[in-house]
């Protein structure tokens, strides 16, 4: 099918295109860009008032799918992104078995095939059962499909094991993914360590559990000449560390997600177990340094960090909830009413952000930009329209979501992924 989009404000941060024009789409790809294109036989979008941006990356969700379909699945997961703006995402090794060999990866990719209506990347386990003790046979992971590697929801605590990763990725021109956590420090804890922990009784989470951890890893990558991505950056040491590492030249990027710069640890006065995260919500200092790092450009990327958990499992005391916050079908809406449109970040900056840097870290050919033959992946975005969160509508499995109620300005209007209009979910001739 033909596809034409008419009269948008195509942003593509890639080559700095900014300006009304149409787009025509054959067979899965951009074929041309220009103003006022005419096509015999395709299907007309107007998208007049509205922005086109290249496909919204999403380099940090949980599927849950093997083994915990209950949460979410692959099919689930990838209606939500696609309601969520996003036309790519890449899913986390944390199933049931973890995505730690070849046949867990191919497994993955052809029920994404099969199901998902937006492309999905998996990313691999940094080692065996994510058990921190033997490294995953790295090299056969990235010739099944493996765009990452990550033993996220655990950190790798062995230095040994963590530089030899890094060590191995680079002639792979693979990625190491983090979560930095030093378990010894954290322990049992639940929320961020300070004054608010102390007030509700809770058992902290100190922010050196982070840092800690940070700074070993960009020592690792350093020594190894090696690429590090550190996921859900959420304290103002861990901020400062990898500016100066930037400084230095050193091959460090990092993301942060929306709960993170939203939210902070006082929130959890009702103790609601919706905002119970790992990395936890953070001080109004943490916060603040945070949006600061990402108008400064010292955060790369943002990401949701989707973590689908059923009602049962989080409907219980606040210390045996499971960490995780579903958050792929409120982010973009999020970002575009707390930092575009308060001017604290550009529209521009926001789209490249969100897709053209996470498909270069990804290492993601034809994705992120828009071009003559690059793949027909398109965010439509309407910056005027008010929506208020409602999780009842949430095409995803899951309801653990914070936002229940917030009224934002800016959400998807449309997802196109190959060609094909994947939401809204049914065909229209205009937006």
């Amino acid at each position: 099918m033909k596809l034409l989009l008419k009269n948008g404000r195509v942003i593509d941060p890639s080559s700095g295109t900014d300006g009304k024009l149409d787009i025509l789409i054959e067979k899965g790809k951009i074929v041309d860009i220009k103003a006022r294109i005419e096509s015999k036989g395709a299907k007309i979008i107007d998208a007049s008032r509205l922005v086109v941006a290249p496909g919204f990356i999403d380099m940090h969700v949980h599927l849950r799918e093997p083994g915990q379909e209950h949460k979410e699945t692959i099919a689930t997961g990838a209606a939500a992104a696609a309601k969520g703006g996003f036309t790519s995402i890449a899913c986390m090794p944390n199933t049931d078995p973890v995505n730690d060999n070849r046949g867990l990866t191919e497994y993955i990719l052809s029920e994404a095939k099969k199901k998902a209506v937006v492309n999905i990347f998996p990313i691999a386990s940094i080692t065996k059962g994510q058990r921190g003790e033997e490294l995953t046979d790295m090299a056969d992971l990235v010739d099944a499909g493996a765009v990452a590697f990550s033993d996220d929801g655990q950190s790798v605590e062995s230095s040994q094991i963590m530089r030899r990763a890094l060590e191995y990725s680079k002639p792979l021109n693979t990625l190491i993914i983090e979560h930095c956590e030093d378990k010894n420090l954290s322990n049992e804890g639940v929320m961020h360590e300070g004054y608010y922990s102390y007030l509700f009784g809770l058992s902290g989470i100190p922010a050196s559990s982070e840092e800690i951890m940070v700074v070993r890893d960009i020592i690792l990558a350093q020594e190894a000449e090696a690429n590090i991505h550190i996921a859900h950056l959420s304290v103002k040491g861990a901020v400062d560390i990898v500016r100066n590492a930037k400084k230095k030249k050193i091959k460090v990027t990092a993301e942060v997600t929306p709960h993170h710069l939203f939210l902070t640890d006082s929130c959890l006065e009702n103790y609601d177990t919706s905002l119970k995260v790992n990395p936890p919500l953070r001080s109004k200092e943490d916060v603040q340094a945070l949006i600061q790092a990402v108008k400064e450009g010292i955060v790369d990327v943002f990401a949701t960090d989707h973590a689908p958990h059923t009602q049962d499992e989080k409907d219980v005391e606040f210390d045996k909830a499971p960490f995780g916050i579903n958050g792929i079908e409120t982010a973009v809406s999020l970002l575009l009413d707390r930092l575009v449109s308060k001017n604290i970040i550009s529209l521009k900056r926001f789209i490249k952000m969100i897709s053209t840097t996470p498909s270069l870290i990804l290492g993601l050919e034809n994705k992120g930009k828009i071009c003559v033959g690059a793949d027909a992946d398109l965010t439509i975005l309407n910056l005027n329209k008010e929506i208020v969160v409602d999780v009842s509508t949430f095409k995803s499995i899951s309801r653990n979501n914070p936002f229940q109620g917030w009224k934002l300005k800016g959400t998807p209007a449309m997802t196109i992924v190959g060609g094909k209009i994947v939401y809204p979910f049914f065909s229209s001739k205009s937006l």
